[in-house]
């Protein structure tokens, strides 16, 4: 079984290094205080092999704001860079790429404008085009998680397998940067359904939720997104990434 490779996340709004409780700015957020261009270099100099930006501005106010700071980030590190939030349209996704982004996540996009989500694909493949998948009871959620659409994840899931999506990020909103342990369950049922390349995202709190996830669903799930843990140091070693990633972006 290949080890979970980790790909720490930085979410960005107003410039600066946040923590949003379950990804919702409205539910309040904690700064970190490091500028997200110098966070990524932390990052690589621990090793990582992948980094994960949030871009909190574009995804509710569909700004540029943050754009500079992206671009320096991709510029910063030698890294893939993937980068979800605000994505609407082709030319939103076209400007991502232009700005050195490497993969690029799309969440409401696909489920609202299919057709759109599609042309993407085509254009860009779909190496380079993750679809992300937010959850709450069950339930896919969209417009910043705060929309809920009547639908259940195995179906959707199903669905963006079927218009030619290879790689989904699963996310139970209610564990997201709750360090309360992830819903493994979840993500393991999407992966079987779908034999797709899965990203798991949210509540893993420390190295136990880490080795648990690895140990459950190492088998189908190839990477974890990991936040506020690190942040805030819940693993006793932080050199916790795998050595070598052979085909996380094939």
């Amino acid at each position: 079984m290949a080890k979970i490779l980790v790909i720490p996340s930085i979410d960005i709004q107003n410039g600066k290094t946040v923590r949003v409780v379950q990804g919702i700015p409205e539910l309040g957020f904690k700064e970190y205080g490091s500028d997200p261009v110098e966070m990524a270099m932390i990052w690589r100099a621990e090793n990582a092999k992948c980094i994960h930006v949030v871009d909190f501005d574009a995804s509710h106010f569909h700004t540029k704001q943050n754009f500079d700071i992206i671009r320096k980030i991709c510029e910063s590190v030698i890294i893939p860079v993937e980068l979800g939030g605000g994505i609407r349209t082709y030319d939103d996704a076209k400007e991502l790429f232009e700005l050195g982004i490497s993969r690029i996540v799309i969440g409401t996009l696909a489920f609202e404008k299919p057709r759109e989500f599609i042309r993407i694909l085509d254009e860009f493949t779909p190496n380079k085009v993750v679809a992300a998948i937010d959850v709450i009871d069950n339930e896919v959620v969209t417009r910043g998680r705060q929309q809920r659409t009547h639908l259940r994840p195995v179906d959707y899931a199903k669905f963006l397998k079927s218009v030619g999506t290879e790689r989904m990020i699963i996310t139970d909103v209610k564990t997201n940067g709750m360090l309360s342990g992830p819903n493994i369950e979840l993500t393991k049922e999407i992966a079987n359904v779908t034999e797709r390349k899965i990203t798991h995202s949210g509540g893993i709190g420390g190295f136990e939720d880490l080795m648990m996830l690895q140990k459950e669903a190492g088998d189908v799930v190839d990477s974890v997104i990991i936040g506020r843990a690190l942040y805030e140091n819940k693993f006793p070693c932080q050199k916790i990434w795998r050595v070598a990633e052979s085909g996380i972006f094939n």
